[in-house]
């Protein structure tokens, strides 16, 4: 997870993130299988988070049970309100009962 400076202000892929966090199902950002998914920011990064010219690229982890068609198309339409352009949305893991169960009760 991206540290931020809570005094800075939110980058594009800050926000980026904050929106796809908040789509019911999801349960965080994935970096992909070797890390390479993410937004490099001075002094941090944004995983999960690509940002290009022809459009964004999210890669997550939903909860399990999540309907993978539907969450995808809440990511698209989230991300889709922040920044122009296509959305690729990648589903990297499914949580377990016990891990969504927790992260559902937050």
């Amino acid at each position: 997870m991206s540290q931020l400076d809570p005094s800075a202000e939110p980058t594009l892929a800050d926000l980026v993130a904050a929106a796809v966090r908040a789509v019911p199902g999801v349960v965080d950002l994935h970096s992909g299988l070797f890390g390479e998914i993410g937004t490099y920011l001075p002094g941090r990064r944004v995983p999960g988070v690509r940002l290009g010219v022809n459009g964004t690229e999210v890669h997550v982890v939903l909860g399990w049970g999540t309907p993978i068609p539907q969450a995808a198309q809440a990511i698209r339409s989230a991300v889709s309100a922040v920044v122009p352009g296509q959305v690729v949305v990648t589903v990297e893991d499914v949580a377990s009962p016990a891990v969504t169960a927790e992260r559902t009760a937050l």
